[in-house]
């Protein structure tokens, strides 16, 4: 059923009061909060109808009305205000996204840590394995016992390994196995890097020593190192400031939870869901998150591969401000991680419209 304006009026009021205090609102306050010219005992028949309709709930009898997770979705998807984020907030956003963009891993770990101080919750990021593939091979023979292998990958990084052996081999040999590596294993991914690759190689420069496993197994371990990717949980702590987190075990599963890239993967149910998405109390369906709200934004990382950055929180969230801010991280992320330049017009309002429960 369609809520009258007084009723909206009434219920943002006490969500926004509600975000700010973490206390029940009464009448009163919705009175002075909402602008609203009529008596307290009108706005307390509408508080009456609002918890009715299951917008709205009493705590305890005497106490005023907290909103639910119905309320808190009219609230997300209708009645929360735009966000823009302030100058100083957008300075400071892209400043540290560029500083950091050498290195993925630590971009990525350094965003959550930026999320959690700029929202004061709890923040998830979930990184996705970049493709990196060899472009050169060089073998560098030091003596019958030694080598050198040194790899240049498809980010322009170098990575090398000293080998000493308890067999003696040509520097000959070498030369012909770093013609077989540039040929064979270069431009391709470590899941092609098979066993039949390396027999194969072995056979054609008449390899019996095992000096072409050796190589191939530093390869596909360095491949497998520069891919990154993971889920990852920062700023923890700050769940115990909140009173919804006072008891240490509630506070202790839900990071447990989270921390499992499996876990975070599922909040999104596999689905490319856009610039932001609100998940509230009830709507996860994951037990360890029914007394939270999650926020994700989603981040182009490039090669047609998604990211994720969010926070979780209690369902008193300040949906818009937390919105704005992890939409115009994942924003920049994009840019860096994706191609792109300059922000798309309004681009760091809040830009979400969650999916609706109600009826």
């Amino acid at each position: 059923m369609e809520l009258s304006d007084r009723k909206r009026h009434i219920l943002k009021a006490v969500v926004e009061e509600y975000i700010e205090t973490a206390e029940p609102v009464g009448s009163k306050t919705v009175q002075q909060r909402s602008g609203l010219e009529c008596s307290s005992a009108t706005i307390r028949n509408e508080l009456a109808e609002l918890a009715r309709e299951g917008y709205l709930e009493q705590p305890h009898t005497s106490a005023g009305r907290i909103p639910t997770a119905k309320g808190y979705r009219l609230y997300v998807n209708e009645l929360m205000r735009e966000r823009e984020l302030s100058l100083e907030e957008t300075e400071r956003i892209n400043l540290s996204l560029t500083e950091k963009a050498a290195e993925l891993d630590k971009l990525i770990a350094h965003v959550g840590r930026m999320a959690t101080e700029l929202t004061s919750y709890p923040a998830v990021t979930l990184s996705v394995p970049k493709p990196v593939t060899v472009k050169r091979v060089d073998l560098i023979f030091l003596d019958p016992n030694s080598f050198i292998i040194v790899l240049l990958l498809s980010g322009d990084t170098v990575k090398n390994k000293l080998v000493h052996l308890p067999f003696s081999f040509t520097q000959e040999m070498l030369q012909k196995l770093s013609a077989v590596f540039n040929s064979g294993f270069t431009g391709i991914t470590e899941d092609k890097i098979t066993s039949d690759l390396i027999n194969a190689s072995e056979r054609s420069v008449g390899d019996v020593m095992g000096l072409t496993s050796v190589i191939a197994s530093f390869i596909i371990e360095t491949l497998v190192s520069s891919a990154g990717g993971g889920a990852s949980v920062s700023g923890e702590a700050t769940l115990l400031k909140l009173p919804e987190f006072k008891d240490p075990d509630k506070a202790h599963r839900l990071i447990n939870y989270l921390s499992d890239s499996g876990n975070l993967t599922a909040l999104t149910g596999g689905q490319d869901f856009g610039d932001v998405k609100v998940l509230i109390g009830p709507e996860n369906a994951a037990a360890e998150l029914r007394d939270s709200s999650v926020v994700l934004a989603s981040y182009n990382a490039g090669d047609n591969m998604r990211g994720l950055i969010g926070v979780v929180g209690p369902t008193r969230m300040d949906y818009s401000a937390v919105a704005a801010k992890l939409s115009y991280i994942a924003g920049g992320l994009s840019r860096l991680l994706g191609g792109g330049s300059t922000p798309p017009p309004g681009f760091g309002k809040l830009m979400i419209k969650g999916d609706s429960k109600d009826e």
